[in-house]
């Protein structure tokens, strides 16, 4: 080869290896500006116990909320077997309270109000086609006190009692997140005893909330309630629908059945 074709091929190779050093030099380079891999975040998600100590506490909260709400409200009440009833809740200004309940006594025969003043918790038969007499009030418990399960219709304790049991962190209760119940609309909880006693401090099921405290749906064992449009202003106080009288209240249990009379032809031996 001659002393120039020699130098030339030599140039060549040199310029060929300096780019092969550069190209991965270019790749590295524009790598280098590539963002970061995220970081995980210092907060992990909450576990199964911390999940239900939220809920239990947000519970209480919203319970506590309702405790201060002063409203009147329509729920409509499914209950199995039965046709559908509106309950009324007024809770007023003062702190008392009445909540009408169809059917609520007499085994679903008679329509009762529940209602408390500062004299005492009252039960009120009211009016209705079963029933055409006007409505009377009796006295069934203290101021505060619960009426004998043989006069409760029970639905009262949802606005009233019941949600001192939730705001009370000692109950022996267990809270966990549930689904949204069908047309309600707040957050929903599972409510539940783990009390080995018998008899729950109250009735365990689906509890929502607005965000406000307002109750707006609960699924329990005497049926679901549902809340109907909305709520309005509370009235100062609430009035019985009724005067006050010594009879007796009226039971839960459907009256006995009539028996029929012997006809005259098998009355006697004739």
């Amino acid at each position: 080869m001659r002393p120039g074709a020699a130098l030339l091929s030599a140039a060549r190779h040199g310029l060929l290896g300096a780019l092969a050093l550069a190209v991965p030099l270019l790749v590295t380079s524009c790598d280098s500006g590539s963002p970061p891999d995220p970081t995980p975040s210092d907060s992990p998600p909450p576990t199964g116990g911390e999940q239900v100590d939220a809920a239990r506490d947000r519970l209480a909260a919203l319970a506590a909320a309702a405790e201060d709400r002063h409203l009147v409200a329509s729920y409509r009440l499914t209950t199995e077997g039965r046709a559908e009833r509106t309950v009324t809740l007024t809770a007023a200004a003062d702190g008392t309270w009445r909540v009408d309940i169809p059917g609520g006594a007499l085994g679903g025969t008679a329509d009762v109000a529940m209602a408390q003043t500062h004299d005492g918790v009252f039960q009120c038969a009211l009016t209705s086609t079963q029933r055409p007499e006007p409505p009377t009030c009796v006295r069934v418990a203290a101021p505060d006190q619960q009426p004998a399960s043989r006069v409760d219709p029970r639905v009262q304790h949802l606005f009233t009692d019941w949600l001192g049991v939730l705001t009370d962190r000692q109950a022996p209760l267990s809270v966990s997140p549930a689904r949204t119940l069908p047309g309600a609309r707040g957050t929903c909880f599972s409510v539940d005893s783990t009390s080995a006693s018998l008899s729950a401090p109250l009735d365990v099921g689906i509890y929502c909330y607005d965000q406000d405290g307002t109750l707006t749906a609960a699924r329990l064992a005497l049926g679901t309630l549902l809340l109907v449009g909305t709520p309005a202003a509370a009235p100062p106080t609430i009035t019985l629908p009724g005067p006050v009288t010594g009879g007796e209240a009226l039971g839960m249990t459907a009256p006995p059945t009539p028996t029929a009379g012997l006809s005259p032809s098998t009355s006697t031996g004739n």
